[in-house]
């Protein structure tokens, strides 16, 4: 058996670890309050969100830069009722218009650099139709979630489709000379073997920050929620929730 995970088992490890939840529930709605509608599925992965919706009638693109989700969505049922694209915002095609786009699993905070967030904001500004609507989640800092990422709170063992056993955990830390930026470390080991670790930055941005922000865009905020019930901020789950719209 290999010491290290491959690509196929990288990718079914995430579906594992991410499974249909509330969070799932609430983007599904929101997209689902009119239907047959053109949707962009921003950081898709491996096509969770974004088969679902298509199961639901409307026209799905699901973009994402990890070449491993992308060939583990692709072959899942449903598959060939989205259209699948490698990259970030900025291969969203200028041809395409979107009525709604949605970034899910807190995708806004891996893109840590402010300059690219500023960049996907506007380039998806542009794909969406006039009225168009933009839904996303970002971790609220104030509930500082990385200070429960930590061995002892995070370790776990999953069984595999193939039948194999993957060990993780994880470990972060804000670090303040990187602009207060959280690296986050996650832990994995197949079968008892070697320990592969991955490192990522993600930005916790507070609720003016990402208000500001859409508003440089050119966004109209709607609503902002603190959990998934529409619990306002600072009493639902730790949550920033953003509903914003491209003006008509």
């Amino acid at each position: 058996m290999p010491s290290r995970l491959t690509e196929a088992q990288l990718s079914a490890l995430y579906d594992v670890e991410n499974q249909w939840a509330e969070d799932d529930d609430f983007f599904l709605a929101f997209v689902n309050e009119q239907a047959n509608r053109r949707v962009l599925d921003l950081g898709c992965g491996t096509g969770r969100i974004s088969l679902a919706l298509a199961a639901h009638g409307h026209s799905v693109m699901g973009i994402d830069p990890n070449p491993g989700s992308l060939t583990a969505a692709r072959g899942k049922p449903g598959a060939e009722g989205v259209r699948w694209v490698a990259g970030t915002s900025a291969e969203i095609p200028d041809t395409e218009v979107f009525d709604v786009a949605i970034m899910t699993a807190h995708v806004a905070q891996a893109i840590h650099d402010d300059g690219g967030w500023c960049r996907t904001l506007a380039d998806v500004r542009r794909a969406l139709a006039p009225g168009g609507r933009l839904a996303f989640d970002s971790r609220d800092p104030a509930a500082r979630a990385w200070e429960r990422w930590n061995p002892e709170n995070t370790r776990i063992t999953h069984t595999l489709s193939d039948g194999s056993s993957v060990e993780t955990w994880k470990e972060s830390f804000l670090d303040p000379e990187a602009g207060g930026l959280v690296a986050l470390t996650e832990h994995r080991s197949l079968q008892g073997g070697p320990v592969q670790t991955e490192t990522s930055l993600l930005a916790f941005r507070t609720v003016d920050q990402l208000r500001q922000d859409l508003s440089t865009a050119g966004f109209a905020v709607e609503d902002i929620f603190g959990g998934w019930s529409g619990e306002s901020v600072g009493t639902g789950q730790g949550e920033l929730i953003f509903l914003a719209r491209k003006p008509a």
